[in-house]
């Protein structure tokens, strides 16, 4: 028996006597199986279930009912309108008893069973315990489906959460052509290179093309390959079983596995170790990952979604990045504009972040002068969206109802990136301009020694080396200063 107290019946018969006949079969039941209400026509059924069909486990109907809808019209309407409610058809058509393509069409239509009431001169239905155990199978097959309808309304309530919160903010010509990719491209499931400066949302691209595709409830794994230590990547992307090495002391499943049948964002893919390309290239060929200690392969179903900040047909000249990985990943190739490339957005962008941050600091969004938005409307935004976003954190630091040129340019000033370090007096220069308490002057100098050496390095690893950084460790260091 269901684990429900009762089973909740719609009645949908037209003739007195078979009402009766239906009653008559469950009443050894009637504790657990309940008749709540009895309708004689199609469209009233209809109309009840709108008001109420949520108290409905099982509608039983007669196959030819007086009036309009009926049939599989009305199995279909039903179906409509509640899916998870289950429905038995029962009819006097003693000559179809066994019409199979009848039957078929009546479960095709959305019938979970279909009976005789024959024969036509007993008070109980024909084969009584088979009626009543479809009812009984016929209520738990409701309340599995009406809790995965509930299940799936909250997984498409977060995925609605998470396009809200990942939105791609503009209007500008080049943001509207991204947003089309955007939509075209996520309804297939092809690979996709996303290219783009630093700070620009690649990473938000992949998020909605992720989240907008048929793997939208499956899961989404970000890795940066910058961030990864050469010695691992192996074992993070495609995992290790137990006693693979000294220190497995447990299996590990690689980030392939973990985004099985959904989609895995390789940003900064250019910096990950040839050794590691192919090794990718033959997951993307093959669809199977080897682990380290494991004789056999593993199918994966996965997306790659990949993304670079450089001019990766050069790093294949260099013979830094596999040609064949490149062909591989770039069948559809999207890039994301830098930010004076699409300026019109800036104030779109700035009155987000205010109203966003605001919120979360739990105060109201201050006002903008007319002439400090000009100047965040013309500054160069070497760091694209990033920056930005840094900025308009530090403006609300200032804790004042209206955000003036001063301020604005006071901002900017803590993130001005130079092309030399800054000499001694340049730093007395600095100090005398930027008076704040210690803990911000070192993430200001901090923050733009970083963007000094990143500009002088070909790659983020070497930008590691050069400030003597683990990759992971300098990886997290960006993160905390707004640079990754």
């Amino acid at each position: 028996m269901p684990s429900q107290d009762t089973i909740n019946l719609l009645l949908i018969e037209d003739e007195e006597y078979d009402v009766i006949r239906i009653k008559n079969t469950i009443r050894p039941l009637d504790a657990k199986i309940k008749v709540l209400d009895v309708v004689s026509d199609g469209n009233d059924a209809i109309r009840l279930i709108k008001e109420k069909g949520s108290v409905y486990d099982v509608a039983i109907m007669d196959l030819n009912l007086t009036g309009g809808l009926m049939g599989e019209g009305l199995i279909r309407g039903i179906k409509e309108i509640a899916p998870s409610i289950q429905i038995i058809v029962v009819t006097k058509m003693t000559i179809n008893v066994t019409d199979f393509e009848l039957a078929n069409r009546l479960i095709k239509a959305g019938a979970y069973w279909y009976g005789t009431k024959y024969p036509g001169d007993i008070e109980f239905i024909y084969q009584p315990t088979d009626f009543i155990l479809s009812i009984i199978n016929a209520s738990e097959k409701s309340r599995i489906e009406n809790a995965w309808l509930k299940s799936n309304a909250k997984l498409v309530t977060n995925v609605e959460h998470i396009l809200d919160e990942k939105k791609i903010i503009g209007e500008s010509e080049p943001i509207r052509s991204l947003k089309n990719d955007i939509s075209k491209y996520s309804k297939s499931d092809v690979n996709i290179l996303i290219s783009g400066a630093s700070g620009t949302g690649k990473e938000l691209v992949a998020y909605n093309i992720h989240y907008n595709s048929n793997r939208r409830f499956e899961n989404f794994v970000a890795i940066n390959c910058g961030g990864l230590p050469s010695e691992l990547v192996e074992s993070e992307l495609f995992g290790y079983e137990k006693g693979a090495f000294t220190g497995a002391d447990k299996k590990k499943p690689g980030l392939f596995e973990v985004a099985n049948n959904g989609t895995v964002f390789l940003d900064e893919v250019t910096e990950l170790p040839l050794s590691a390309q192919v090794k990718l290239l033959r997951v993307m060929q093959e669809g199977e990952i080897e682990k380290i200690g494991r004789t056999g392969k593993i199918k994966v179903d996965v997306r790659v979604i990949a993304a670079t900040n450089r001019n990766v047909e050069e790093e294949v000249k260099a013979k830094r990045f596999r040609e064949d990985l490149y062909y591989r990943l770039n069948v559809i190739f999207i890039n994301v504009p830098d930010l004076t490339q699409r300026r019109s957005d800036i104030p779109l962008l700035v009155d987000h972040f205010l109203a966003h941050y605001s919120k979360n600091m739990g105060r109201e969004k201050p006002s903008l002068d007319a002439d400090a938005l000009e100047v965040l409307i013309n500054y160069p935004w070497p760091g694209n969206v990033r920056e930005l976003k840094n900025v308009i954190q530090r403006l609300l630091f200032v804790d004042q109802e209206r955000i003036s040129v001063a301020q604005a340019k006071r901002a900017l000033g803590t993130v001005v990136g130079e092309e030399q370090p800054p000499a001694a007096d340049d730093l007395e220069r600095i100090f005398m301009s930027h008076q704040l308490p210690l803990s911000q002057m070192e993430t200001m100098i901090r923050e733009r020694y970083f963007q000094f050496i990143r500009k002088s390095s070909s790659s983020d690893t070497e930008a590691a080396r050069k400030l003597g950084l683990a990759p992971s460790n300098y990886y997290r260091m960006a993160k905390q200063l707004g640079l990754k």
